[in-house]
């Protein structure tokens, strides 16, 4: 019995470990350059641009990247809607400014994610924790937040 509950201790941290090689934000990466970018790319597409903040050190940060990106309904309806940007927060680089200019979402916790409009307007900013169920994401309330925020539903044209 010890063997065994030995060998799943070792399994599972071994888990932790390889997930935490899994780099989905660059550190290194000019946040405020990415977002201009992604909005003139919104802009030019007719999409919203869809801010992930978080940091690689961030269980929930990867385990939402792992969600939309192994749902395929989801990560379409993103790629067709959406300018992804992943901004990085962490002690090398808080992104203090961007952050700021944002209105401070990390108030929410990590990851929270923010939606700017095609002019780079910030039209939401989205606490990641009332999207959670048990210890993932409800595929329900993720898909029904990007619908909400997409740019089809703020387009008056919708609802004549």
């Amino acid at each position: 019995m010890k063997n065994i509950l030995f060998t799943l201790m070792i399994l599972a941290f071994a888990g932790l470990l390889q997930a935490q090689d899994i780099k989905i934000y660059n550190p290194e990466a000019n946040a405020k350059a990415d977002i201009k970018a992604a909005v003139k790319e919104a802009a030019e597409s007719g999409k919203h641009v869809f801010l992930q903040i978080g940091g690689n050190w961030c269980s929930w940060c990867i385990k939402f990247h792992q969600f939309v990106e192994n749902d395929a309904e989801i990560s379409e309806f993103v790629q067709n809607n959406f300018v992804v940007v992943k901004v990085n927060y962490d002690p090398k680089n808080k992104n203090e400014e961007v952050l700021s200019d944002l209105g401070y979402p990390q108030r929410f916790g990590f990851p929270v994610f923010v939606i700017l409009d095609g002019n780079g307007n910030r039209i939401h900013t989205q606490n990641s924790a009332f999207l959670e169920k048990d210890k993932g994401y409800d595929r329900d309330r993720v898909l029904r937040f990007y619908k909400n925020w997409s740019p089809t539903a703020l387009d008056p044209k919708s609802y004549k």
